[in-house]
């Protein structure tokens, strides 16, 4: 497949139709050989065979002979041409690509290549223009596919099992998934240009905030959900060169160059304070091994537990993740320093189009490539995540987080207050189409697209200056947006999510259990102890009764010797009437 057709993208493009707009400026000039006076031998050779088709054509069955060659050679090109026309169409006929609007104003483009910026000269300042810009829309399922009439089945009744439980997704095969793999970037209503805010001297605002984010104001943070073409918002790393360098949360050079490379899909996922550990993820093919990036953010205790335990190598890889390695942690908490590579990967990974965010404690078990396909593409959406399986109001959600000592009681309640004052009610059907407030938010599947990035960071905003709860914040930062743009967020059901990730446990848990007995142990079989008889003797063993005929069974006695097993009734005046109560 070419770096043209669906599926692939060239390594400058970052999502959009670039190669359309360059080849038209570049100018191919072929040289063609002089013109000879004399005739070649080749057209008199030429002329030679024509002379003697039209000699022996005219007679019968020489001319039938080469009217049904002719006729073969057409038939045979027209069965291989249009069979292989109608199996691409197939697949690419109802992929959508729309043109974007078109606007001659000057725009800046931030982060941009130089084979992205068109300079035109002539003039004494160089002007930037927008390129000409094409979207995708979304996709039909063909006719026949069998997803396309794709339902639910009711769940299994099983009453000894009603907490949350995997359901079937019905996922292209792998193959067709990279066939309707857009090549062009999906729409970002309003904002078209996002920049970050980029400060050394930082001073601090009402309440919240930290070095790593910054601390804006209680004006800048209702500035930024103000939507307009053109932003520039705190988003992180407000310290440094480019993140990763000198902002907290440091990374070293060689490994930037490497995130830097990732112009597709990457795969994220992190472990501080050696928490959890490194599952390996499941049911990946080939392509996706070559194509996909894979990484894991560790700190310097988990490299060293990672080093301990033999299972990093020299080449810093664990299976299929690269381990990149974390320093100067902007934070105290190991949980609240995950959630910088979980909600900025568009600022780690500047060159990716997409990305899948999953939780350490998840094992991955699909192939990215067919989840990308399934809860974004197919439902033309540039971000996905899951519903709280159980939980829907974020009121609910934070007693919930309070029960469970999530975190500090006074500080959710201020939370709350604050998002109350703004407006913010219990979820009730009003709020339709949207199913849920509460996201369960362990994994996240999402597009770099400005509307994206500017989500995620506005979220990264409130979880820096509240709590670090995100599923509290969530549908605040979800509804400020929507109310200026009509985005919307594709929120999948939780059992459709356990199907593609298998949740484990924290490491601290599985040390806590016992480990299983070596299967030696299990092997080895005791016999059981005899059995006295009430006359004294001793019964046979297993291993002899099945060796022998079995014994019978000792009768035993009725009447005044047998033990009733039920309670005496209690008389009300008597003495063990009060003693009964202890015991209601």
């Amino acid at each position: 497949m070419t770096t043209g057709s669906l599926g692939l993208r060239s390594s400058g493009s970052y999502g959009s139709l670039q190669q359309v707009q360059n080849s038209s400026l570049s100018f191919s000039i072929q040289t063609s050989p002089p013109l000879s006076r004399k005739p070649s031998k080749m057209f008199k050779e030429k002329d030679r065979l024509f002379f003697w088709i039209f000699r022996f054509a005219p007679r019968k069955k020489v001319g039938m002979l080469l009217l049904c060659l002719v006729s073969l050679a057409v038939f045979m090109w027209v069965l291989i041409v249009g069979k292989g026309e109608d199996a691409r169409e197939s697949i690419t006929r109802n992929v959508n690509i729309a043109p974007g609007p078109k606007s001659e104003e000057k725009v800046s483009i931030v982060g941009a290549p130089p084979s992205q910026i068109i300079e035109m000269e002539g003039s004494a300042n160089a002007t930037l223009l927008s390129p000409p810009t094409v979207f995708f829309t979304g996709y039909k399922l063909p006719p026949g596919n069998p997803c396309e009439h794709f339902a639910l089945p009711p769940p299994p009744a099983d009453k000894k099992r009603t907490g949350p439980r995997p359901c079937p997704v019905c996922y292209l095969p792998l193959e067709d998934a990279v066939a309707v793999m857009p090549n062009a970037p999906s729409f970002s209503p309003v904002l078209q240009d996002l920049t970050y805010v980029h400060e050394e001297n930082l001073s601090k605002s009402e309440f919240g905030g930290s070095d790593f984010g910054g601390y804006p104001s209680l004006k800048q943070r209702s500035d930024s959900y103000d939507i307009r073409e053109s932003m520039n918002v705190h988003c992180g790393f407000v310290r440094g060169v480019k993140p990763g360098r000198r902002t907290g949360f440091d990374i070293d050079d060689s490994e930037l160059l490497e995130m830097e490379k990732c112009r597709g899909v990457v795969v994220a996922s992190a472990i501080f304070g050696a928490f959890d550990l490194i599952r390996q993820p499941k049911n990946v093919s080939e392509y996706t091994q070559k194509t996909v990036c894979f990484h894991m953010f560790v700190d310097e205790e988990t490299k060293a537990f990672l080093r301990n335990s033999s299972e990093l190598g020299s080449n810093n890889k664990v299976g299929l993740w690269r381990i990149i390695v974390v320093k100067n942690l902007p934070y105290s908490d190991p949980r609240r320093n995950g959630k910088v590579p979980k909600l900025l990967l568009h600022r780690l990974f500047p060159n990716a189009r997409y990305s899948l965010w999953i939780d350490a404690k998840l094992e991955l078990v699909v192939d990215p490539i067919q989840i990308l396909e399934r809860f974004l593409w197919r439902k033309n959406a540039s971000f996905a995540i899951s519903r709280h399986y159980r939980r829907f109001d974020v009121f609910v959600e934070a007693e919930a987080n309070k029960a469970a000592g999530k975190y500090d009681n006074a500080s959710i309640d201020f939370q709350i207050d604050f998002y109350k004052k703004e407006g913010l009610t219990p979820y009730s059907a009003a709020k339709l189409p949207i199913t849920s407030d509460v996201p369960e938010g362990c994994v996240i599947v999402r597009e770099h697209i400005p509307i994206t990035n500017l989500f995620t960071c506005l979220w990264f905003n409130e979880v820096d200056r509240f709590t670090s709860r995100d599923q509290i914040s969530f549908s605040t930062v979800r509804d400020k947006i929507r109310s200026k743009t009509n985005y919307t967020i594709n929120m999948f059901l939780d059992c459709e999510r356990r199907n593609f990730v298998i949740q484990g446990y924290h490491r601290d848990l599985l040390e806590h259990w016992s480990p299983p007995p070596p299967p030696s142990v299990l092997s080895k079989v005791h016999p059981p102890p005899p059995i006295v008889m009430l006359d004294g003797s001793l019964t046979k063993t297993s291993t002899d009764i099945s060796t022998s005929r079995p014994i019978k069974k000792v009768p035993t006695k009725r009447g005044k010797d047998r033990r009733w097993r039920s309670h005496r009734k209690i008389v009300i005046g008597s003495k063990d009437a009060s003693t009964s109560k202890n015991f209601v």
